[in-house]
């Protein structure tokens, strides 16, 4: 275990990384707007609530095509590469890093459990620690064996959901109406559930707690174990082999993008097809429906992180590289941000807007709080040496307070 006096924080950073980390946050936004607008079940059945036509259609299409779950798998891969590096670095200095990693991992369980129930249900960080506590003990294995393990974990979850998907058919007709009522819930429930979020904050807690706990349950064990756990196992083995640090051939990169792309995003256009061919029936799209993407978003994302890094390697859009990393440096405190701001637009103790906000309005105020966080985070950045949440992370980690500012 590591004491406070030699595990010393270290400032070494790697640009492409940050940048691909500040491409990635902004870019969950895209998806994570729908779970601040809308009612719960709009993420996965977007005509649970009505009014699904036009330009709803279309800007779901974009949204599930280009951006569902490509930008939160970069995040994963990204999770796994900060705990091999930090492990790296320690074992460098001679100093075991065991201890540092799992406070880090509490206390990064800790701010995701008050996210989840205090500010938006839909939260990643207790996912994300969970994964930290139980995969750090594979973090030493070669690069080989990490990309075969988080690959057939990442994959094991294609049979799970397709055999789930079969058992559909053979539910007891009872189990099926609960299932069917909580996929397309009745009118009263809707309307619960948009009062509770448009009213106090205390009534959202309440709405809040019951989403959060599935996600952080059954969600956890049926998806993002093996979906968020497999990538971070991935982004270990790429961090080592160098691919996440720009540093591989142009050639690398660009084979990487067109192969990646090319096999994933028609995979997750005939995702978009099937869900739209079906109407969202849940016996259709629940599981099965959703593999399409599942798979195919490996692709894309591996597809856009090449893209990233021969942008670093080129040189191109300089100006909006430095941004992207300093929004990435920043990315916890800018991934919170995101959430405070939203509660503050959608839900009763702020503006109230929540299911009042169309799909172009959405993305409106998607694109808003890009500009803000891109100007901010250099702002910041250029005064104290790291964002707040990652002061405090890293002051609670390291059980001493760290110097922030410049």
């Amino acid at each position: 275990m590591s004491s406070p006096a030699t595990a010393r924080p270290t400032a070494e950073r790697i640009p492409s990384i940050d940048v691909l980390r500040g491409f990635a946050v902004l870019g969950i936004l895209i998806v994570n707007m729908q779970g601040f607008a809308r009612i719960s079940t709009a993420y996965v059945n977007p005509v649970s609530a009505g009014g699904f036509e036009g330009v709803e259609v279309w800007l779901w299409s974009f949204v599930y095509l280009f951006a569902d779950t490509k930008f939160i798998s970069i995040f994963s891969m990204l999770f796994g590469a900060g705990m091999a590096m930090m492990s790296d670095r320690m074992a460098a200095r001679g100093v075991s890093g065991t201890g540092l990693h799992y406070r880090r991992q509490f206390w990064l369980l800790l701010l995701g459990l008050v996210h989840a129930y205090l500010i938006w249900h839909g939260d990643i960080l207790v996912a994300y620690a969970l994964c930290g506590f139980l995969l750090y003990p594979l973090r030493n294995l070669g690069p080989r064996r990490l990309l075969w393990i988080g690959g057939c974990a990442v994959a094991f979850v294609v049979p799970l959901w397709s055999l789930f998907g079969m058992s559909i058919a053979y539910w007891r007709p009872e189990d099926l109406a609960l299932a069917a009522a909580e996929w397309s819930p009745p009118q009263e429930a809707l309307d619960a559930e948009i009062a509770a979020f448009r009213g106090p904050w205390a009534g959202q807690v309440q709405a809040r707690a019951p989403i959060a706990l599935t996600l952080q349950t059954t969600a956890f064990l049926g998806f993002f174990l093996w979906r968020a756990g497999g990538l971070m196992l991935v982004g270990m083995a790429l961090y080592r082999l160098g691919v996440l640090a720009a540093s591989r051939s142009t050639a690398f990169y660009r084979r990487m993008a067109v192969i990646g792309l090319a096999a994933g995003l028609p995979l997750a256009a005939a995702g978009v097809a099937y869900k739209l061919h079906h109407g969202f029936a849940f016996e259709n799209t629940m599981f099965q429906g959703t593999l399409f993407n599942y798979v195919g978003s490996v692709g894309v994302c591996l597809g856009y992180l090449a893209l990233v890094m021969l942008a670093v390697q080129s040189g191109w859009f300089a100006g909006l590289q430095r941004r992207l990393a300093a929004t990435g440096r920043m990315a916890l405190t800018n991934y919170i941000a995101q959430s405070v701001i939203c509660s503050l637009v959608f839900y009763g103790h702020g503006l109230g807007l929540f299911e009042r906000v169309g799909a172009p309005g959405r993305l409106g105020i998607v694109v808003g709080i890009w500009v803000l966080q891109l100007l901010w985070s250099p702002w910041w950045l250029a005064r104290y040496r790291f964002g707040p949440l990652e002061w405090a992370w890293r002051s609670l980690s390291y059980m001493k307070r760290q110097p922030l500012r410049r």
